[in-house]
């Protein structure tokens, strides 16, 4: 990524000089296209759901700065020597079904033969240049709200391990948040008019790892996060005490460092849960005090998601000091 030449067009609004969710290029001075592209290999069995969750995760970047999706291609490859095409079918069906939850088609888009089935999308949307909401510009005296509980890193371990169905309780949960569009987070921070600072989606590198970005990205500032606010996943805290963790939870605690303090009193799960890799996380706001709760109102009243919660809140730094992330 480093590597790569940063574009000097001025009407690249969002690129490579300061890495967000997604790129912006502005088309007009009331218009901008927002970009992005996520694909993965299968978390569960059942075709379909995987179609979904993929789908649902590659549209979450389009949420994340404040845009509209508008289009979208399919990304796939299949091992069509190996599986049978209908489930490749199911696969692209769940995806159609996301985007049309989405309000959008999918056009078209690429297969290639591979040993591994992946899936996913590149998404088009739009913004107001005016209204994008960056990963940057978190402040001193914002909290942090989330929308989504956490732990689905930790609950697709325990099926790929046979500790856990993903047609039980449990599984059943889990599929149902990845499925969960962040449109209706996106649409109820805008219609309650709350000023967002910053704003981010919550995957692979966890709450923690992507929180970090944001306050890396904004001025001055470290993080309190609130140990008793965390929601969890049913099942979710019960499997991070028996050690059922991915490697990609793993590395993420590794690669943070001890930018991620970890106060005696709070449960470990918990830390290991805010650390967590997930697919298709809840959306990161960054937002004035006194505008939280009107917020919290619209995410639990009009978007009808229960696991929101004011998770923390923005604290001042010195120069002196580099961001982190305190857990208490």
């Amino acid at each position: 990524m480093r590597a790569l030449p940063v574009p000097q067009a001025s009407d690249v609004l969002v690129g490579l000089e300061q890495p967000d969710d997604a790129a912006v290029v502005r088309l007009s001075d009331d218009n901008a296209i927002v970009v992005t592209t996520d694909f993965f290999t299968p978390i569960v069995d059942d075709a379909r759901d995987f179609g979904r969750i993929a789908a649902t995760n590659a549209l979450s970047d389009i949420y994340a700065m404040g845009a509209t999706p508008l289009v979208a291609l399919n990304i796939a490859a299949f091992p069509s020597k190996t599986l049978p095409l209908s489930i490749l079918g199911e696969i692209l069906a769940g995806g159609a079904e996301v985007a049309r939850d989405a309000g959008i088609v999918i056009a078209g888009g690429h297969t290639i033969d591979d040993a591994e089935p992946k899936y996913g999308l590149a998404v088009v949307g739009t913004v107001h240049p005016d209204r994008i909401w960056r990963k940057g510009g978190a402040r001193k005296g914002d909290v942090l709200v989330l929308t989504k509980a956490l732990g689905t890193g930790v609950l697709s371990t325990a099926i790929k391990r046979d500790q856990l169905s993903e047609r039980d309780e449990h599984g059943r949960a889990m599929v149902a948040s990845m499925c969960t569009l962040n449109r209706g987070a996106a649409e109820a921070a805008k219609k309650c008019k709350v000023t967002v600072h910053a704003a981010t989606d919550v995957t692979g590198y966890g709450l923690v790892g992507h929180l970090l970005e944001m306050l890396e990205q904004s001025e001055h500032v470290r993080a309190e996060l609130d140990a008793s606010a965390i929601v969890a996943l049913p099942g979710a805290l019960e499997l991070a005490r028996q050690g059922v963790l991915p490697g990609g939870t793993k590395s993420n605690r590794d690669h943070v460092g001890d930018a991620f303090i970890v106060q005696p009193a709070v449960d470990e799960a918990i830390a290991w849960l805010t650390i967590d890799a997930q697919t298709s996380g809840g959306l990161l706001f960054s937002v004035p005090e006194d505008e939280a709760p009107r917020l919290l109102q619209a995410l639990v009243s009009d978007a009808g998601l229960a696991s929101a919660r004011v998770i923390g809140r923005v604290i001042e730094r010195s120069d002196s000091e580099r961001p982190t992330v305190t857990l208490r």
